[in-house]
C-alpha cells in the first residue's frame, strides 16, 4: 500500500472510532479531544452550587449536571474524562460560555428568550419567581413602598434588568445598587445600607435561612417574574443537546428526582446544616414530568 493511502486508510479507521455525536457536535469534539469537561458553577448559589465548609463544589445543580457529565462519558466512551471545575459570577457567566471557556454551567441561572441568543439551555430543574427582601422593621409592603429608597440586585440578573426598568416605567426614582454576588447584596440589606434586595425568592430563602437572625426578615408576595432555571449550554449544537436532555429527561422521570429534591430542599444541607423546607410546587412537578428547555415564560404558568 502506498503511504498515501496508507495515511487515508488510518484517518478513516480514526474518524469511524469517533461516536457519532462527537462527529456532529463542536462541544463533544472539544471535549473529547481534550480529555476535559469544564463545568462552571457558582460560589454562593444555594441549594444550586456552592462552596461547602470543606470548600468542595456541591449543589442541586450540581448533582444533575454530574449525570450529563456521566452521560457525556457514555456518548463519548470515555469514562476517565477529567471534570474541572471553573467559578463564574452572575457577571462573567454568559462571556465564558459563548467564548467556549466552560461547556455546562451549573447553577442559578435563568433561561429566557433572550438570552437564548447567545447560549443555550438544558431541561428547565428549577422554576422559581423574582420578588423582594426587605427587613421587617422596614415595613414594605408593596414595590410602591420602596419610591425614592435605596435597593440592591446582583450584577448580570435578569432581577436587576427587570428592576432597572421598572424602576424607570413606575417613575419609582429607586437608587439601585449592583452586587457582585447574591451573598454582597444580602450583606448590604444586614447592615442598612440598602432597603431591599430583589432576586429569584428561592435563593432569598436560602440567604435568609443561613442568616444570623432569620426572623428579622420578610419576602414580598408579589412574584414579579417567572424565573426557570437550567443548565446553560453551548448555543447551537443540537448533538450535544441531546445527549443532555436526555440525561436530564431520564433523571427527572426516576424516584431518584424526588430523592435529589429531598436532598437540597427538605433536609439539612451544608455548610450549617439548615433546612430550606421548600417542598416541590405543582408548577415544578408539572414541568419534571414533562420536560422542557422553553425560555418563554408563557410555558411556566
Amino acid at each position: 500500500m502506498r503511504t498515501s493511502n496508507l495515511f487515508l486508510a488510518l484517518a478513516l479507521i480514526a474518524f469511524c472510532a469517533t461516536p457519532v455525536a462527537a462527529q456532529e457536535s463542536p462541544t463533544l469534539k472539544k471535549i473529547k479531544d481534550s480529555g476535559t469537561i469544564t463545568i462552571g458553577h457558582r460560589d454562593s448559589s444555594i441549594p444550586f452550587s456552592y462552596y461547602d465548609d470543606k470548600q468542595q463544589v456541591v449543589g442541586y445543580a450540581m448533582d444533575i449536571c454530574m449525570k450529563i457529565v456521566d452521560a457525556v462519558k457514555a456518548e463519548l466512551k470515555m469514562p476517565n474524562l477529567q471534570v474541572k471545575l471553573n467559578p463564574v459570577t452572575s457577571a462573567t457567566r454568559i462571556p465564558l460560555m459563548a467564548n467556549g471557556t466552560i461547556d455546562l454551567e451549573c447553577g442559578s441561572t435563568t433561561n429566557n428568550l433572550d438570552r437564548q441568543k447567545q447560549v443555550g439551555f438544558t431541561n428547565t430543574y428549577f422554576v422559581t419567581a423574582n420578588r423582594y427582601l426587605a427587613k421587617k422593621s422596614s415595613n414594605i409592603k408593596t414595590l410602591a413602598d420602596l419610591k425614592g429608597k435605596t435597593v440592591v440586585s446582583t450584577s448580570g440578573t435578569t432581577n436587576l434588568k427587570w428592576l432597572t426598568e421598572e424602576n424607570g416605567k413606575q417613575n419609582l426614582g429607586m437608587n439601585i445598587l449592583t452586587a457582585k454576588d447574591h451573598a454582597e447584596a444580602f450583606l448590604m440589606v444586614e447592615t442598612g445600607r440598602a432597603t431591599a434586595f430583589f432576586m429569584d425568592d428561592i435563593l432569598l430563602y436560602s440567604l435568609v435561612a443561613g442568616s444570623k437572625a432569620p426572623t428579622d426578615y420578610v419576602i414580598g408576595e408579589d412574584a414579579y417574574t417567572v424565573e426557570p432555571y437550567g443548565a446553560m449550554m453551548p448555543k447551537d449544537d443540537a448533538a450535544f443537546r441531546k445527549v443532555a436532555d436526555t440525561a436530564t429527561a431520564k433523571l427527572y422521570k426516576s424516584p431518584e428526582m424526588t430523592a435529589l429534591y429531598e436532598k437540597w430542599f427538605l433536609k439539612p444541607i451544608p455548610p450549617k446544616g439548615v433546612t430550606l423546607n421548600v417542598p416541590m410546587s405543582p408548577l415544578l412537578k408539572k414541568v419534571l414530568a414533562n420536560p422542557t428547555d422553553s425560555g418563554d415564560p408563557a410555558v411556566y404558568k
